[in-house]
C-alpha cells in the first residue's frame, strides 16, 4: 500500500475519532454518553498495542503464558465492588484527580510522596507510550512494504506526525478546563468506540486465520503439533512455571488498579458508582473475547511464517502474505485504535500529575498567589498542555533511542513492574491505619531501584552494548548479584524475578518504617478516614483535627484567585447553610479548612491546596493523642447519631402505622354511617309499604273489591315478613358479634345439610338460567349447628346467584377434608369482587364503592353474619378470585 494513501486513511480515521469526541462533549448530558456500557468499554484502554501485537508474539514464543496478563484483571474485577467503591467514594469527596493525588491524600496530603508517585508513573509510562509509537511505526512500515526501523530523520518519520496529532487531540479535549476532576466525556466516548473497533477487527483476523487460512482449530493444532518446538509452546510447565504464573497474575492484578490510565478511566472519569455492577462482568467478557483467537493466530504464524523475530506482527503479516491488503488494513486500524486510547488517556493522567504534584507545588505556587483568577486558570491549563507535549516528546525520544532493540512485551512488562511499586502504599494504606508517608516513600524508592537493577538495566545495557555479560556474570563477575538471578534465585522469568524481589523489599520497608516512624497528626487523621470505610462520609468533615487561628476572609481571598468570586461565594454559602453557620462568620474551623482544601484540590491537587491554605492560617501542632481522642469522640457521636436515627425511624414507622389506623377508623366510621343509612332505608321501605296499604284499606274498605283487598293484605304480609327477617338479621348479627348466641352443636352429616340447602336453591337457579352442581356426596360427620351453617350456605349461594354469569351461570358446591378441617367451597363464574374491596368484604359496615353501578339486592348483612357464624364454630371464612374469572368463597369447620 502506498504510504501517502495509508497516511490519508490514518488522518481520516483520526478525523472520525475527533468528531465522536466533539459530539460527545457537545451532548455530554445525553444518555448515550453517560451509561455503564461506555464506562465498561473505556476500561478496555488496558488493551493497548501490547495486547494487540505483543500477546501474539508472547503466545508464539512461550505458549499460554500470555494469559497471565489478563487473568489478573479478571480476578481483580469482582473485588471492585469492595475496593474501587471505597476508592470512588473517597476520591469524589476529596476531588481526587489522579493516583498520585489519591496516595498522597491517604498520607496526609504529603507533597513529597505525591512527587515520588508522579515520577514513578512517568518512569513507567513514558517507555510504555514509546511502545505504542513503536507499534505504529513497525506496522506502518509493514503495510507500505518498507523495512522495519529504517532510521529516517524526524521530519521524515510518519510516526512523529502521528505522535504530534495524538498530542493535539489529548490537549484539545483534555485541557478545556482547569478543573482536573471535570469528566472528559469526549475522550471516554471515543475510547469506548475504539474499544469496539479494535475488538471487532481482532476477532475478524482471528476468524480469518483460524477458518480461512486453516480448517478450524483442530487443523491448526494438528499442524502445529508437527513442529519442533511444539512442546515448549503448548505445555503449561511444572512447579517453576506455576510460580511464574502466580507472580505474573499478581502483577497484572495490581496493574489494573495502579496504571495511571486505568485509575483515570476507572475512578476520575466515573460518573456513577453503580456502573461498576455492569463493568465487573462486561470487561472480563471483553478480555475473554479479545484473547480467544490469540493462540491460533500465533500458531498459524509459526506454521506459515515461522520467523520468531516477526511474531509480534503475525496478525498483520498473515493477511498480507495471503494477498489480503484490506484485511491487513483493518488489523492496522485496530492496533492504531489501541495506541490512540492508551496514549491519550496516559498523557492526560500524567499531565495532571505533573502539574499538580511537580510543577505547581515546586515552583509556581508563588506566582499563583499573586496572580488573578483568569490568569491563574490559563496558567494551569498551559502547564498541562505543555506537559502533554513534553511527555509525548520524551516517549518519542525513547522510541527512536531504545525500542528498536527491545521487544514490545518487555517494555510493557517493565512498565507493569515499576508501577506495581505503588501497590503496598495503595492497598495496605486502604486497610491499615499505621502506614506512614515516610515509609511509603522509602518502600517505593527501594522497590523502583531493585526493579531498575534486576529488569530495566539488563535490557538497557544489552541494547546499548550488544552483549548480555551484565546479566550472565553479574557486576564485577559476582554471580550472587546477577540481576536476573539475584541471591541465587534463577528459576523465575526475568519479570517474575524482578517483581518478587522488588515487592518483597518494598513491603518490608513499608511495614518496618511504618511501625518505627511516628507519623504526624495529618497522616493519622486521613488514615482513619480511609480505613474506617463505614463511617467515612460522616468522619470526613466532623472528625478532621486542626488547631490554630484562621479567618474566613483570608481563605476566601485564596479561593477567589483560583475559583473566581462567583463560584467561591456560592460554595461558601452552601457550606454555611449545610452547617447552619451565620453568613458573617469571621473565624474558620477545621471543617472550613478541609472544605477549602477540597475545592482547591480539583484545580491544583491536594498537596498544593494544602500548602496554599497553610500559607494563610496559623496552624498549631496537634499531638497524636489529641487526634485519637477527637476521632474516638467523633465515632461515639456517630454511633449515638446512628442510634438516634434508628429510634427516629422507629417513631416514624409507628407514626405511619398510627396514621394508617386512624384512616382505617375514619373509613370504618364512614362505612358505619353508610351502613346505618342503609339499615334505616331497608327498615323504612317495608314500613312505608305497610302504612300505604293500610291507609288505602281504611279509606276505601267498603267499596274496594274483595280481590283487591286480598292483594293489599298479601302485600302487608310480605312487607311484614321482610321487616321481620331484617330485624332478625340485625339481632343475629348483634348476638353473634357479642358472643350472646347459643349454638345447637350436634354431630351431623355435612352432606345432608349441604344437599338440603342446594335443593332449596335449584328452582331459583333454574329460573335464572344458572346451573347449580353439588360435586361431592361423601358423608362427613362433625359437630355443628345445622340451622346456622344452613344460613351461611344460604348467604353464599344467594351471593353467587346474584353475581353469576347471566347467560351461562354456573355454581359449584364442594367440600374436602384438609389438615384436620372440613373446607366447604362455593364457586361461581361471575364478576368477582373488585381487588380494592377484597380485604373489606367481611367487615361489619363495609359496602363496596362499586355498588352504585352494580347494586345488588338485599340488606348487605350476609357475609358479615356468615363470618360471625363460622368464627363461633372455631373456623375461618375466605375469599379467592378465580384465575378464569368468578369468585370462590370457602369456610372451614374443625373435624
Amino acid at each position: 500500500m502506498n504510504s501517502a494513501v495509508l497516511f490519508m486513511i490514518i488522518l481520516a480515521y483520526l478525523g472520525l475519532i475527533f468528531y465522536i469526541a466533539f459530539l460527545a462533549e457537545k451532548q455530554r448530558t445525553r444518555k448515550w454518553v453517560n451509561n455503564p456500557y461506555i464506562y465498561s468499554l473505556s476500561l478496555a484502554v488496558y488493551c493497548s498495542a501490547w495486547t494487540y501485537y505483543g500477546s501474539v508474539g508472547k503466545a508464539a514464543n512461550s505458549g499460554y503464558d500470555f494469559l497471565t496478563i489478563y487473568l489478573g484483571p479478571v480476578i481483580a474485577l469482582p473485588l471492585w465492588i469492595v475496593v474501587i467503591r471505597k476508592v470512588l467514594r473517597i476520591s469524589k469527596n476529596h476531588n481526587v484527580s489522579s493516583i498520585a493525588d489519591f496516595i498522597s491524600l491517604r498520607y496526609g496530603k504529603n507533597r513529597a510522596l505525591g512527587a515520588v508517585v508522579t515520577l514513578v508513573c512517568l518512569l513507567a509510562t513514558i517507555p510504555y507510550i514509546s511502545l505504542q509509537l513503536k507499534a505504529i511505526s513497525d506496522t506502518f512500515h509493514i503495510m507500505i512494504g518498507d523495512a522495519l526501523n529504517t532510521g529516517k530523520a524526524v521530519l521524515q518519520d510518519s510516526t512523529f506526525y502521528i505522535a504530534l496529532l495524538l498530542a493535539i487531540f489529548a490537549t484539545f479535549f483534555g485541557t478545556q478546563t482547569s478543573d482536573a476532576t471535570e469528566k472528559h466525556k469526549g475522550i471516554i466516548a471515543s475510547i469506548a468506540f475504539e474499544s469496539i473497533l479494535k475488538l471487532v477487527f481482532f476477532l475478524i483476523i482471528g476468524v480469518y486465520v483460524t477458518f480461512g487460512m486453516f480448517n478450524g482449530p483442530d487443523d491448526v493444532y494438528q499442524q502445529i503439533s508437527k513442529t519442533e518446538n511444539f512442546e515448549s509452546i503448548s505445555r503449561l510447565g511444572g512447579l517453576e512455571n506455576a510460580f511464574n504464573w502466580s507472580f505474573m497474575i499478581a502483577l497484572s492484578f495490581m496493574a489494573i488498579f495502579l496504571l495511571p490510565r486505568q485509575f483515570q478511566v476507572t475512578v476520575v472519569e466515573n460518573t456513577r458508582v453503580k456502573h461498576l455492577k455492569k463493568a465487573i462482568w462486561l470487561f472480563p467478557l471483553y478480555l475473554l473475547l479479545f484473547n480467544f483467537f490469540v493462540i491460533y493466530i500465533a500458531w498459524g504464524g509459526n506454521i506459515l511464517i515461522g520467523d520468531a523475530s516477526k511474531a509480534e506482527y503475525y496478525s498483520i503479516l498473515l493477511p498480507l502474505q495471503n494477498g489480503n491488503v484490506w484485511l491487513a488494513l483493518l488489523v492496522f486500524l485496530g492496533g492504531f485504535s489501541a495506541v490512540i486510547s492508551m496514549v491519550v488517556v496516559s498523557t492526560l493522567a500524567l499531565s495532571t500529575m505533573v502539574s499538580n504534584n511537580l510543577i505547581i507545588p515546586y515552583g509556581f505556587l508563588g506566582r499563583f498567589i499573586q496572580g488573578q483568577t483568569q490568569r491563574n486558570t490559563e496558567s494551569i491549563k498551559n502547564i498541562r498542555r505543555v506537559s502533554i507535549f513534553l511527555i509525548i516528546a520524551l516517549a518519542y525520544l525513547f522510541y527512536i533511542s531504545f525500542t528498536t532493540q527491545i521487544p514490545l512485551i518487555s517494555i510493557g512488562l517493565m512498565a507493569f513492574v515499576i508501577v506495581a511499586q505503588l501497590g503496598p502504599s495503595f492497598f495496605i494504606g486502604l486497610y491499615w491505619n499505621r502506614g506512614a508517608a515516610k515509609a511509603s516513600i522509602i518502600g517505593i524508592v527501594i522497590g523502583v531501584l531493585i526493579t531498575i537493577y534486576t529488569f530495566v538495566l539488563p535490557h538497557t545495557l544489552e541494547a546499548i552494548t550488544g552483549n548480555n555479560d551484565f546479566s550472565v556474570y553479574g557486576p564485577w563477575g559476582i554471580s550472587f548479584l546477577r540481576p536476573q538471578a539475584l541471591f541465587g534465585l534463577s528459576f523465575l522469568s526475568p519479570t517474575a524475578h524482578a517483581f518478587l524481589w522488588s515487592m518483597t523489599f518494598n513491603i518490608l520497608a513499608y511495614l518496618t518504617f511504618s511501625l518505627t516512624t511516628k507519623g504526624n497528626y495529618r497522616e493519622r487523621n486521613f488514615a482513619e478516614l480511609f480505613v474506617d470505610d463505614k463511617n467515612f462520609s460522616n468522619l470526613q468533615d466532623n472528625a478532621l483535627v486542626w488547631k490554630g487561628e484562621a479567618y474566613v476572609a483570608d481563605i476566601k481571598n485564596v479561593l477567589n484567585r483560583f475559583l473566581g468570586e462567583e463560584r467561591t461565594n456560592r460554595a461558601l454559602s452552601l457550606f454555611f447553610r449545610k452547617y447552619e453557620l451565620p453568613p458573617d462568620t469571621q473565624t474558620a474551623d477545621a471543617r472550613l479548612i478541609n472544605f477549602s482544601e477540597k475545592l482547591l484540590a480539583s484545580r491544583l491537587g491536594g498537596a498544593s491546596a494544602q500548602i496554599l491554605i497553610a500559607n494563610v492560617v496559623k496552624e498549631e501542632e496537634v499531638s497524636l493523642v489529641e487526634v485519637l481522642k477527637v476521632l474516638e469522640e467523633s465515632k461515639k457521636t456517630i454511633d449515638n447519631n446512628k442510634l438516634l436515627q434508628e429510634k427516629s425511624e422507629e417513631l416514624a414507622t409507628l407514626a405511619y402505622q398510627l396514621q394508617y389506623a386512624n384512616e382505617e377508623l375514619l373509613i370504618k366510621d364512614k362505612q358505619k354511617d353508610e351502613f346505618l343509612d342503609t339499615v334505616a332505608h331497608e327498615l323504612k321501605t317495608p314500613l312505608t309499604g305497610i302504612r300505604a296499604s293500610t291507609e288505602l284499606l281504611i279509606d276505601d274498605l267498603e267499596e274496594m273489591p274483595p280481590e283487591l283487598k286480598t292483594q293489599f293484605l298479601s302485600n302487608i304480609l310480605q312487607d311484614a315478613d321482610r321487616l321481620s327477617r331484617l330485624i332478625n338479621n340485625i339481632l343475629d348479627f348483634e348476638k353473634l358479634s357479642t358472643g350472646r348466641t347459643d349454638l345447637d352443636l350436634q354431630i351431623r352429616d355435612i352432606y345432608t345439610t349441604v344437599k338440603a340447602t342446594c335443593s332449596s336453591f335449584q328452582t331459583l337457579a333454574a329460573s335464572k338460567n344458572c346451573k347449580l352442581v353439588l360435586k361431592t356426596e361423601e358423608s362427613v360427620y362433625l359437630r355443628f349447628d345445622h340451622d346456622r351453617i344452613t344460613q351461611v350456605l344460604t348467604n353464599l349461594l344467594s351471593n353467587a346467584l346474584k353475581f353469576a354469569d347471566p347467560e351461562i351461570g354456573c355454581i359449584e358446591v364442594d367440600y374436602k377434608r384438609k389438615s384436620g378441617e372440613l373446607v366447604v367451597y362455593v364457586i361461581d363464574n361471575g364478576t368477582g369482587v373488585p381487588e380494592e374491596d377484597e380485604k373489606y368484604i367481611f367487615e361489619k359496615f363495609f359496602q363496596s364503592n362499586h355498588q352504585n353501578r352494580i347494586k345488588p339486592s338485599g340488606s348487605g348483612f350476609g357475609l358479615a353474619i356468615s363470618k360471625q357464624i363460622v368464627e363461633v364454630h372455631k373456623g375461618t371464612i375466605k375469599y379467592k378470585k378465580n384465575e378464569k374469572g368468578g369468585a370462590t368463597f370457602s369456610f372451614s369447620l374443625p373435624l
